[in-house]
């Protein structure tokens, strides 16, 4: 099992915690990354991109010149896609980019995307993060002093007051254990864990 150090918002170690293999030390799958990552941004896609075709912009229907004699090619009306205002060919239109991966999948994924963070070192166990108000320049000193830049917070319970410190650091994002997923594990290059929070992924993906 791997071990790691617990340390405290002061950056002193206060005891240390085993880490489940099977999560923590899963075998790391870079193509189920690759997997569940474009799952993700498909299902944010609003697909309410949309154009005209032809036949759904206004215009008139009478024939733009005489058929022959003019030299010019046969067209026979303004709407088509050749002219300035005319329908769009092959244009976007409104759809459903959403699908659905295999929950042993994104399983995998996120284990794999775990294990990624501990074997390199990008992994640091607290033992709590608790903050007397919501002030982001409390919460800037505690990241710093913990050497941690472009940091993911996860918590094990909602923590409105950490939630409203960290919101406008632009290098930090907090979120919930059970809302954890591998985009944000894969995104920022450090992963802050409470112990209650890494205890509930050992739960949540046991």
């Amino acid at each position: 099992m791997p071990k790691l150090q617990v340390i405290n918002t002061q950056a002193q170690s206060v005891g240390e915690i085993e880490l489940a293999d099977g999560i923590f030390a899963a075998p790391i799958k870079p193509h189920l990354h690759w997997e569940v990552v474009r799952n993700q941004l498909a299902n944010r896609r609003q697909g309410t991109a949309s154009t005209k075709t032809r036949g759904m912009v206004h215009g008139t229907t009478r024939k733009t010149y005489r058929q022959k004699g003019t030299g010019n090619a046969r067209h026979g009306s303004r709407k088509a896609p050749l002219f300035r205002g005319g329908g769009v060919a092959h244009g976007p239109r409104p759809r459903d980019y959403s699908y659905t991966v295999p929950k042993k999948v994104r399983r995998a994924a996120l284990c794999s995307a775990l294990s990624t963070r501990c074997g390199g070192g990008d992994l640091v166990v607290l033992d709590n993060f608790e903050l007397a108000r919501p002030r982001t320049a409390e919460a800037a000193a505690v990241l710093g002093r913990l050497g941690l830049g472009k940091v993911l917070v996860v918590t094990h319970d909602e923590n409105a007051i950490l939630h409203l410190s960290l919101r406008n650091l632009p290098s930090a994002k907090y979120i919930r254990a059970e809302g954890l997923n591998v985009f944000d594990v894969l995104k920022y290059d450090k992963l802050l864990l409470t112990v209650d929070a890494a205890r509930a992924l050992e739960q949540r993906l046991a």
